[in-house]
């Protein structure tokens, strides 16, 4: 039988950073840890768990926190009140002052491939950091920074075999230009904005 998460074992170093060359393969379980929560749980190429997500209440949330494997948490990711798109700020830790970035949803009338952008927060122009450009519904999507370089791709994944799982289970490849906790943060935010 095809495992989502063949090692259950949390590793002692729980911290994840970008590779050095090549991309960073995550799988993506959108299920919690916890007995009767909604979150995600994201395990590496080796099967061991490196993020986690743990919310107890269904639907849209206000407030979201990604976690490491040992429940340190890494950044908090929070739906802007009052605002005519989806936006979302991201703040180290639980904290929330100095945001690091916004993440808005794309509303244009004109058929774009673009459905995010990114954003650092307080910035003076308004050119977006990271462009997410496909269907986050279909997992099919792929991140573009500021060059136009393919930094990070959300698509499904498929079992040895030829097996599908279903759309509760995806790949994250992260190539070295970003960050893999922001990478997941932008999952976090996108699962949100196109539920």
């Amino acid at each position: 039988m095809t495992k989502v998460y063949p090692n259950a074992v949390i590793p002692q170093s729980a911290t994840v950073t970008a590779p050095t060359r090549g991309p960073l393969v995550l799988t993506i379980w959108k299920k919690s840890l916890l007995f009767n929560c909604h979150g995600f749980t994201v395990y590496d190429s080796n099967g061991d768990l490196v993020y986690r997500v743990d919310n107890y209440t269904a639907g849209t949330k206000a407030e979201i926190i990604l976690m490491d494997a040992t429940g340190r948490s890494l950044l908090t990711l929070r739906r802007k009140r009052l605002s005519l798109v989806d936006n979302w700020t991201v703040y180290d830790g639980e904290t929330a002052a100095n945001p690091k970035f916004t993440v808005t949803k794309h509303v244009n009338l004109l058929n774009t491939k673009s459905i995010a952008h990114v954003s650092i927060t307080g910035s003076k122009t308004k050119k977006p950091i990271y462009e997410i450009e496909g269907s986050y519904t279909q997992r099919c999507c792929v991140v573009y920074d500021e060059k136009r370089r393919h930094v990070a791709e959300i698509n499904r994944k498929e079992a040895v075999g030829g097996v599908k799982f279903g759309g509760d289970v995806f790949r994250l490849v992260v190539q070295p230009e970003i960050d893999p906790t922001v990478a997941m943060a932008l999952v976090i935010i996108l699962d949100q904005m196109f539920p």
